[in-house]
């Protein structure tokens, strides 16, 4: 008799404990997943925002229609290097002084008070529970060591290449000054033969066969698309699909430039950068705004090939997808083809979410930041707040429209120099306190600098208000030696350090 009550239970208590981890699996599978997809040097020209000219890219459409599509987002820098950082980390570069391209490995290290314990987006996911993920350009190049639980890697540059260039050499009018600003990867035209030669591809293969896998927790998945970053090739179908006659310009001022203070111009200084007056001369520039949108159709029908497969798989029902750029990229706006400035062509990338709980086929115009991501999907998720984090949440913005007045986006370009973007204007304050003041509403192409203008002087000194407090020096593993006035800078006020 004694046995069989021992018996009952020992077998109460197994079925309780079985039961309890049922439950926890439960609870863990019902957490939605993330699929976090980057697309390099994005710009606005895509349908949901600014439908530019001749533009092609159905499934942009197809994802603003499944949730909410933010149309003046902004980075925290216009460089691929500091931005992704800063989006990693949750911080500012004005935080960390990563203010260049710093090593993934170097992001975090015990020389940076500011990142030295930070917690990665992707790492505050899988010490939450969830098995992480990562293909192609996510962090500057990949990831950094074991931040993901599985990695498929990146492959190295931006190719394919072939044997020759096709237009632009990569030095244009630095020639003479080999070294001094490096050589760009800048060039376009249709190159290779078909789309499988294409590293996104195997990306996107890569990026499908993990959605088709079967997971006993949540996952987040990243993918880092390549392209539309230079040199812009691809097939020649997807340059068909853009025909030259068809294709308009963007807007262009030819002395846009001689209301620019000093430190504006040292950063705009590009030589390696094709001119838009080269461009116009020589006939060139509706072939490479042709190239970047053949490029940008091209990533459109990758997005579709995953957005196909999350439709098609058990995870279609209970993922967050969150679609982003680094920066957005001047087409011959300002002068030249580049990131690299503080003006709204550089500043400003598409921001899409779409997942449980968020409206469908949403458009917000309040400016926003990419730093918002990480909060933002902790709070989607439904995990704790991570306090190191510097952005705020966009959640309550999509659903309930808080905070649209008061919104603003904050852009920092190397030590002390900062854009700040509110709904109507934007304001640059560089280095030595020149400035730069801009009124959308009558200038939506920021031709005409108004910052002396008494007219906006007590709008300017509340934007100033919105200037970050710390402005750390130089990070010393970050660096961004293809602009002259960078490497000055970093050598400036960092060697103040040591006198």
């Amino acid at each position: 008799m004694k046995y069989r009550k021992l018996l009952f239970l020992v077998s109460l208590a197994f079925f309780s404990c079985k039961n309890e981890k049922t439950e926890v699996v439960n609870e863990e599978a019902a957490k939605p997943n993330v699929l976090f997809i980057a697309v390099d040097d994005l710009n606005n020209m895509i349908g949901p925002i600014d439908n530019f000219t001749n533009v092609k890219t159905p499934n942009f459409d197809r994802l603003a229609d499944m949730g909410v599509t933010f149309t003046n987002a902004h980075v925290q820098a216009p460089l691929c290097g500091p931005s992704r950082a800063s989006i990693m980390t949750g911080l500012r570069p004005s935080t960390t002084g990563i203010y260049g391209m710093t090593p993934d490995n170097e992001v975090r290290r015990a020389g940076n008070p500011s990142t030295k314990d930070i917690t990665f987006l992707p790492e505050y996911f899988e010490q939450n529970g969830y098995h992480t993920m990562g293909i192609g350009k996510l962090f500057h190049i990949h990831a950094p060591d074991s931040v993901f639980n599985e990695s498929g890697g990146r492959v190295k540059g931006f190719g394919p290449y072939p044997k020759e260039r096709i237009v632009w050499d990569g030095f244009g009018t630095s020639k003479s000054k080999k070294g001094k600003y490096g050589r760009t990867s800048t060039d376009w035209g249709a190159f290779p033969e078909n789309d499988t030669l294409m590293p996104d591809h195997h990306s996107v293969d890569w990026t499908i066969e993990r959605l088709n896998r079967k997971y006993d927790k949540p996952f987040f998945l990243g993918l880092g698309f390549l392209r539309v970053h230079v040199p812009l090739y691809v097939p020649q179908k997807w340059f068909d699909m853009h025909p030259l006659d068809s294709i308009k310009t963007p807007p262009y001022l030819a002395d846009d430039l001689k209301d620019i203070p000093n430190v504006g111009l040292q950063i705009n200084d590009l030589p390696m950068m094709p001119s838009t007056e080269w461009a116009i001369e020589s006939g060139e520039w509706k072939k490479i705004v042709q190239a970047y949108l053949a490029c940008m159709s091209y990533v459109d029908y990758e997005l579709g090939r995953v957005l196909d497969a999350l439709g098609n798989s058990e995870y279609a029902d209970n993922t967050i997808v969150v679609l982003w750029s680094d920066h957005g990229y001047r087409l011959g706006e300002k002068g030249t083809f580049a990131k690299h400035a503080l003006w709204e062509t550089a500043t400003k990338a598409p921001l899409m979410f779409a997942g449980p709980q968020l409206p469908k086929g949403k458009k917000i115009d309040a400016p926003v930041e990419m730093l918002s991501m990480y909060p933002t999907l902790l709070e989607l998720a439904n995990l704790p707040a991570y306090d190191r984090n510097e952005g705020k949440s966009l959640v309550s913005m999509m659903t309930e429209e808080h905070g649209m007045k008061e919104a603003y986006a904050l852009t920092t370009y190397g030590m002390n120099n900062h854009a700040v973007r509110t709904n109507q204007y934007r304001y640059i304050q560089y280095e030595d306190g020149t400035e730069e003041f801009y009124d959308h509403s009558i200038d939506p192409n920021e031709w005409h600098n108004e910052a002396a203008n008494p007219k906006y002087k007590a709008q300017i000194e509340n934007m100033k208000k919105l200037l970050p407090k710390v402005n750390s020096k130089w990070d010393e593993s970050s660096n961004y030696t293809f602009q002259p006035y960078f490497v000055e800078q970093k050598a400036r006020v960092n060697g103040e350090e040591n006198k």
